[in-house]
């Protein structure tokens, strides 16, 4: 049979669809690209603004509607946040939230063979363990990601991720390095190391931090370069700085999420730190790499966001001099703290 993937949102989902690919593929499966020849249409969807949702029931109906017979899995953060309402939708035969992904072509099978319909959305616990996902190889030829975690407890006023990701777990160190040397041995170029959240590596299971894991790699010879995905300011500090800036295998970028240059804005966020605080960290980076690349994100028209409020940011933003922006419009997500705001 042939199964095609759609993936919607982070570098984790990319993550996470290249090894369900790997899964169905040595299961026997056809992997394919167009999902309107596919006995199997996987989404693996996203939920973080109203877009992403929008986009996810468009790949629904376009699907159903050009292969009715098809099969239709939604999987993902966009099932995770509106599980109740899915059930009633007649056009998608399995449902998965952001648990279980690793058990999708078991239950794909379960489905086939003895029509067993998996409709339910797990819920998280405090105590949840990290779901390992084992990736053979990668389509491409050149850079790969790894995911060395998952969840996140920050809770930003803004953010939906905590409430459908469920709390932060981390992957083993052993495990992560043994990927890496993996990824290397197979001569890609570059390894791309992800989390919902990566700052908050080692703070569920007490095994070592992130600046930890960059002691480690910086013991490795391999001849890939390392790259790290989206980074809290706070976890910059002299030691990583200092080994990161000395051992060429690490990427000299960092994406350091801000958000807002307004400290107003950051507290109604919640984002727990200042434009001042962040700014130390990105003149310690510039201190070890004076030339490093720094990128950031930033949400406008976030509630209550005044003139002064936006000049002050934009400000700081033009202060700070980053390589590349990504700025998103405030997206309401219904069940965090800025859902109920005023003066959206």
């Amino acid at each position: 049979m042939k199964v095609a993937f759609y993936t919607l949102g982070c570098k984790v989902n990319q993550y996470e669809t290249e090894a369900m690919k790997n899964l169905f593929k040595n299961a026997g499966f056809s992997i394919i690209e167009e999902e309107n020849t596919a006995d199997i249409f996987i989404i693996n969807s996203c939920t973080v603004t109203s877009a992403s949702d929008r986009k996810t029931r468009q790949m629904m109906r376009r699907f159903k509607k050009n292969n009715s017979n098809g099969i239709l899995i939604l999987m993902g953060c966009y099932s995770q946040n509106h599980g109740d309402e899915l059930k009633n939708n007649q056009d998608v035969d399995i449902i998965i939230g952001t648990k279980e992904k690793s058990k999708v072509l078991e239950i794909t099978q379960d489905y086939i063979n003895k029509k067993i319909k998996h409709q339910s959305v797990q819920e998280f616990d405090r105590k949840e363990k990290y779901e390992e996902f084992d990736i053979i190889d990668w389509e491409s030829r050149t850079r790969a990601n790894i995911k060395i975690q998952d969840g996140c407890d920050q809770y930003c006023s803004y953010c939906i991720i905590p409430y459908v990701r469920g709390p932060s777990r981390s992957r083993e160190r052993e495990d992560i390095i043994k990927e890496i040397i993996n990824l290397s041995e197979k001569n890609y170029k570059e390894i791309i190391i992800n989390g919902i959240n990566l700052t908050a590596l080692g703070k569920d299971d007490h095994k070592g931090t992130l600046v930890d894991l960059v002691r480690e790699i910086d013991k490795l010879e391999i001849n890939s370069r390392i790259r790290f995905g989206s980074l809290e300011a706070s976890i910059i500090s002299e030691e990583m700085m200092s080994i990161i800036s000395n051992n060429d295998i690490f990427a000299k970028h960092f994406h350091l999420s801000l958000q807002s240059g307004s400290n107003s804005v950051l507290k109604r966020m919640n984002r727990k730190y200042t434009k001042e605080e962040f700014y130390e960290k990105v003149e310690l980076i510039r201190k070890y790499i004076p030339d490093c690349g720094i990128t950031t994100d930033i949400i406008v028209g976030f509630p209550g966001e005044t003139e002064e409020e936006f000049s002050e940011s934009y400000e700081f933003v033009d202060k700070v001099g980053f390589s590349r922006i990504h700025v998103f419009k405030f997206s309401p997500r219904e069940g965090t703290r800025a859902y109920n705001m005023k003066e959206k």
